[in-house]
């Protein structure tokens, strides 16, 4: 599979001070006022409604600390056809400040959205009619979702509170804390019409993958492994993850490498072992755009 990723630190770092010494050409305003505080999420989710009308974000009353369990974020949108009007739409108990609740519309939708939610002892999503209200709730949370909204991709987020504070959810502690690479951990598939909902891929089986061995740089041994940071093909036909491990052999070091599956996690193909990668997008079906160090 073809990839685009050869800049080094120096280049990516020197063209993005290039682009950003460029005068702005389009206007730019606030949409949203104080006192409380609004965001949105990462970069390669949907927050404008494909009309362009809507614009979707997160309400809090706090800053400067991490979400306790029994925090909630208020979601809504905007309607820039009326003064950006705040529509209060859902709350949510499962959120960070890094990505939120993961809301988003449904690609192609104008109004329907998703988000995760904490119900008792397990994560869900939500999709939610903005326009008449009506919620279904699904058996898993989402991280990524298919361009044809037929089905999204997920990692643990009891896991990533653990290992990757900021990007997990916290109130449902991870029964796998102790485990290196647990079996009944990694990515699951959720069917977002029936609601079907399985691991795909275990941590554990890509740690034993002879198809994708360590590089010997980035020895293992003993280390604590996790996936986080998912996305889908343009043309649904793969989805990209990252593999992160600490401990152990790697020390204090968080190591990563880049892999990408078919969308039923077959066909597994190990795009960067170089140990330092993120901030990735699609190009295209075939091209990846991410930030990656290299060795001189």
């Amino acid at each position: 599979m073809p990839v685009q990723s050869q800049w080094t630190r120096r280049e990516l770092l020197a063209g993005a001070s290039i682009f950003a010494a460029q005068p702005p050409n389009v206007a730019v305003r606030p949409i949203t006022a104080g006192p409380k505080f609004h965001w949105f999420g990462y970069y390669d989710k949907r927050q404008f409604s494909p009309d362009g009308r809507y614009v979707l974000a997160m309400e809090v009353d706090f800053e400067h600390r991490s979400p306790r369990p029994e925090d909630t974020v208020r979601l809504g949108m905007m309607d820039l056809a009326d003064g950006d009007r705040w529509i209060p739409l859902a709350e949510s108990r499962a959120w960070n400040w890094q990505q939120g609740a993961m809301l988003q519309w449904l690609p192609g939708s104008n109004r329907e959205v998703i988000y995760n939610d904490r119900v008792g002892d397990r994560y869900v999503s939500i999709i939610l009619d903005v326009r008449n209200g009506r919620r279904r709730t699904l058996p898993g949370p989402i991280y990524a979702l298919s361009p044809d909204a037929r089905w999204a991709v997920a990692p643990d987020f009891r896991r990533l509170a653990d290992t990757r504070p900021g990007y997990g959810y916290n109130g449902i502690p991870d029964p796998n804390r102790d485990i290196p690479a647990p079996e009944d951990a990694g990515i699951w598939r959720l069917d977002l019409r029936t609601g079907d909902y399985k691991l795909i891929l275990s941590i554990a089986q890509v740690v034993r993958t002879p198809s994708l061995p360590p590089n010997p740089q980035w020895d293992w041994t003993g280390a604590k492994h996790w996936f986080n940071h998912l996305l889908v093909s343009p043309d649904g036909n793969r989805f990209i993850f990252l593999h992160r491990w600490t401990g152990g052999a790697a020390g204090a070091r968080r190591i990563t490498r880049m892999s990408t599956a078919n969308p039923d996690a077959t066909g597994l193909h190990l795009v960067d072992g170089f140990g330092g990668i993120s901030h990735f997008i699609w190009r295209d079906a075939r091209h990846i755009l991410s930030w990656a160090s290299r060795p001189p």
